[in-house]
């Protein structure tokens, strides 16, 4: 808003001046005050200095009413996702449909496009640890918002996983456990209860390729303004519902095991229903989040080794190359 309207003042300005041509007045001085003079030294001495680790980490944000109120937009979301999705698992794997897994990514994809678009104008529309850690490390927000926005999802997603737990009965929430992360599930056997599901190692490897795969394939649009501005907001935000839906679907049907849901691709959508539900749903948890952590490094990296102009972020204050340089003595150049 603050560019529109000073964007529409300096118009103003140019059509006042084009009706008053010849009848200018001139001003009475044109040397400036020595405070004004003292002030823009001041401001352009700051702009010349280095920045500190304190400025690429962003400590400042900590203290900045703004990010907790943008962060409750992350933690409404979240919440919402997360009753959304896990009412989906448990509906369509309840209901007698041939290919649950198609549906339920279906759904997943077009759940997803709704909440970040009605996210977005509030925080950016993360939603997901996994976008807000990899944009901190590109240096779009800085590692100190980020993790304001980390806690609040996992907040979000605990509220979310409460609210399911109150309106489905307990056999559904024993059965299903509330739409979780699970790798491995214990069902009833010809010689009594057995372990089904997925090696953890299956599972690590395909939370770290899907999550990449996620970052690579559409992420990757929403951190490069330039195609953010060429595609809009909107069919940007659709093609990420559709890549996490397609991945949902891969990973589910790739691996052909029950007890396996499929990649997370969200850490704090399976931590929450774990510690509200808890039991087997803690089994391999560490995957979850080791496994897209380790993906957004290596998507981090990516875009390091790729050509400067094929990837071009507006705030690169707050790139972690820029943290790393600082702790080693290094000067970093503003932005």
């Amino acid at each position: 808003m603050a560019a529109a309207n000073s964007g529409l003042q300096l118009q103003a300005v140019d059509d006042e001046e084009s009706q008053t041509v010849g009848t200018k007045i001139q001003p009475l001085s044109s040397t400036p005050s020595r405070r004004t003079k003292n002030w823009t030294v001041d401001q352009e001495h700051k702009e010349q200095l280095s920045p500190t680790l304190t400025d690429v980490l962003g400590l400042d944000e900590f203290l900045t009413l703004d990010v907790y109120r943008a962060s409750v937009g992350e933690l409404l979301g979240t919440a919402v996702l997360v009753f959304m999705l896990d009412t989906i698992v448990i509906s369509t794997f309840e209901s007698d449909i041939k290919m649950p897994n198609l549906v339920l990514s279906v759904l997943a994809a077009v759940i997803i496009t709704i909440l970040l678009l009605a996210v977005h104008p509030v925080s950016g529309g993360h939603i997901n640890p996994i976008i807000s850690f990899s944009a901190a490390l590109v240096g779009l927000i800085s590692m100190s918002r980020a993790l304001v926005y980390i806690v609040a999802q996992c907040a979000g997603a605990i509220l979310g996983a409460l609210a399911l737990r109150a309106v489905v009965s307990s056999a559904i929430e024993q059965d299903f456990s509330l739409g979780g992360c699970t790798i491995t599930i214990v069902a009833p056997g010809p010689d009594g209860p057995i372990t089904i599901g997925l090696e953890t190692a299956q599972a690590f490897w395909l939370e770290i390729i899907c999550s990449f795969i996620f970052l690579f394939a559409s992420i990757w649009m929403a951190y490069d303004h330039r195609q953010a501005k060429q595609l809009g907001h909107v069919l940007v935000f659709i093609v990420v519902g559709v890549v996490l839906g397609l991945l949902v679907f891969v990973s589910s049907t790739v691996t052909a095991q029950k007890g396996y849901v499929g990649a997370g691709i969200n850490p704090a959508r399976c931590i929450g229903p774990a510690i509200v539900r808890g039991g087997h749903l803690w089994d391999g948890h560490w995957v979850f989040w080791a496994g897209p952590a380790i993906a957004c490094v290596a998507f981090y990296l990516y875009t390091k080794i790729i050509p400067r102009q094929h990837h071009r972020s507006k705030a690169y204050d707050h790139d972690f190359y820029n943290v790393v340089k600082i702790m080693f003595g290094s000067e970093v150049k503003r932005g």
